[in-house]
């Protein structure tokens, strides 16, 4: 019995090893790309891109959702919209290369408190929220907590509304006070890398994934054991959270669009997308056949016309989304297991 105990102290000390070191490596190849902004006793990490002269649009910031990083908003807005308007992509706390911050920031409020400050430090204070997935929970957290500060919101594929059923298993495992801190610093990551390709790919279905997507916006820098847990803690809060405020948002006030897919298999769009368009006084909802998860990478340029419609542009949003589901009509890639819950 003790060489039982022996050995398997030895293989629990040689993972923690192995991730500790594979974890470094990770953020040698993903390092900040930013810039670290106080928020109070704790920092985020955040690329500031300042207002340009040719600007034409109000501020942007964009929220990123569960399992991400800023460079997953970065990639296809920062191109999309160079030049247009003063943006800034954050790291949620406890994400990439941004400091948790403590319990409060375990709920969407904290969360939403710490990139208020953010946006203040830099300057910002009144922007366009931009929200995709568990990010929409966020954005519409600061728009209760910040109106002033609200120009307006764009929803993409949001995670808002409390949904039948629970979790993934290994959520609720790493959120557990002993176990989940263990399995983070063991099992987690070398499981993990082995689900970066396929889990993107469940993400993207029916869309196929963009070849550069993976090595691009770094999504393995959730597996190292505090960002993963912290991971595992956010999704896990989410539905209690959102029981308790959705009632809420019937106070937003603030011009917004709301673009989710009809395939998409990790959030359901009919309770969160069509929550939010019924909650939301004047919400405009854009339901895009054959889309999945990503409308941020799949239909940048609808993301885009929604930003300028809640910006006051003369846009017609309806053609867009025609011209959109045009474009995707072909796609039919498939998810190779079981998806993830992105959030």
């Amino acid at each position: 019995m003790i060489y039982l105990v022996l050995a398997l102290a030895l293989l629990l000390a040689g993972l923690v090893t192995w991730s500790q070191v594979k974890a470094r490596e990770i953020e040698a190849m993903y390092p900040p790309i930013g810039e670290m902004i106080d928020v109070g006793g704790y920092s985020l990490h955040a690329l500031h891109v300042p207002r340009p002269g040719t600007a034409d649009l109000p501020p942007l910031v964009f929220i990123h959702g569960a399992s991400g990083n800023l460079r997953d908003q970065l990639v296809p807005f920062g191109r999309e919209l160079e030049g247009r308007a003063e943006m800034l992509f954050i790291d949620r706390p406890g994400h990439g290369w941004s400091e948790r911050g403590g319990s409060k920031n375990n709920t969407p409020d904290g969360q939403a408190e710490a990139i208020a400050r953010a946006m203040r430090a830099k300057g910002i204070s009144r922007a366009i929220i931009i929200g995709h997935s568990f990010g929409g929970a966020i954005a519409a957290s600061l728009a209760l907590g910040h109106p002033e500060m609200t120009a307006g919101l764009v929803f993409l594929a949001p995670a808002t509304h409390p949904w039948p059923g629970g979790i993934a298993w290994y959520y609720g495992l790493t959120s557990t006070p002993l176990i989940g801190p263990l399995f983070a610093h063991t099992l987690a990551l070398p499981a993990g890398l082995t689900r970066i390709d396929s889990g993107s790919a469940c993400v993207f279905a029916p869309n196929p994934t963009p070849g550069d997507y993976v090595t691009q916006t770094g999504p393995a820098l959730v597996l190292r054991p505090a960002a993963f847990r912290n991971n595992a803690v956010d999704v896990h809060n989410l539905k209690p959270y959102a029981t308790r405020v959705a009632p809420r948002y019937s106070e937003i006030t603030a011009p917004t669009v709301i673009i989710t897919g009809d395939s998409d298999s990790i959030v359901l769009a009919h309770i969160h997308s069509e929550g939010l368009a019924r909650d939301i006084q004047g919400a405009e909802l854009l339901w895009i056949r054959n889309l999945g998860h990503k409308p941020d990478h799949v239909t940048p340029g609808l993301a885009v016309k929604a930003i300028e419609k809640v910006a006051g542009f003369p846009v017609d949003l309806k053609a867009a989304a025609v011209a959109a589901e045009a474009a995707l009509a072909g796609d039919d890639a498939a998810c190779p297991g079981e998806a993830p819950s992105a959030g």
